[in-house]
């Protein structure tokens, strides 16, 4: 090989190395972001399986379900007629849906506290579910509110409702879905996957630009 064909060689492995380090540091980055979110998912993991309800329960100024999920309403309806608290917000409840729909389903018969229950139809997010509660609190002056939600909602919940309810007293009670018994089938991975990334969503408060970016494309 002559001079000649070294020299044209060696420009033309230049740009190429030039080109590989460009894309390193955004390769990097990737890398970072991934490894970052498979440890935040591993954590997540970790602290609905720890979660627990708390015994005994302390007594409380009101206790909130958010629905959309299986047996929810039956622990919220069941703590309501224990005394946890002296009266129940069923949250997010669809139009139409009224107490008679939910006693019969969950074989509890809470007519003698129909008085005492709110059925709430104005939430279909979580964050809808933190407004109605907040209203809510606010016109029966509760200053400690038990919260009834799936244990792998019960982060995002949270933190929703404390961002709505600054000052007021939330004691979890977490919900454990049949489905939680084993978490590793593709069905119920989908959904922790899902709701971790929402979850990371409110975290770092980027509800508001999610939702903005929705409505700009729907």
């Amino acid at each position: 090989m002559s001079a000649s064909d070294d020299m044209g060689l060696g420009r033309r492995r230049r740009p190429t190395r030039r080109r590989l380090g460009l894309w390193r540091w955004p390769l990097r980055a990737v890398l970072a972001l991934v490894v970052l979110w498979l440890v935040g998912f591993a954590w997540f993991l970790g602290d609905i399986a720890e979660e627990r309800p708390i015994n005994p329960m302390p007594h409380a100024g009101g206790i909130v379900v958010l629905t959309g999920g299986a047996d929810r309403v039956k622990a919220g309806l069941e703590l309501l007629m224990a005394g946890a608290a002296p009266r129940l917000l069923i949250s997010g409840a669809g139009n139409g849906t009224y107490l008679g729909d939910f006693t019969a389903r969950d074989g509890i018969d809470a007519n003698a506290k129909a008085t005492d229950i709110t059925v709430g139809h104005a939430a279909a997010t979580t964050r809808g579910n933190a407004r109605e509660t907040a209203a809510w609190v606010s016109r029966h002056h509760i200053g400690s509110l038990v919260v009834v939600t799936a244990d792998y909602h019960m982060p995002r919940a949270l933190l929703e409702l404390h961002r709505a309810l600054p000052g007021v007293t939330l004691i979890p009670e977490p919900v454990r879905p049949p489905a939680m018994t084993n978490p590793g089938q593709p069905h119920m991975l989908k959904i922790l996957v899902t709701e971790f990334c929402k979850y990371i969503v409110v975290r770092l408060r980027l509800g508001g630009i999610a939702a903005h970016s929705i409505k700009a494309h729907g």
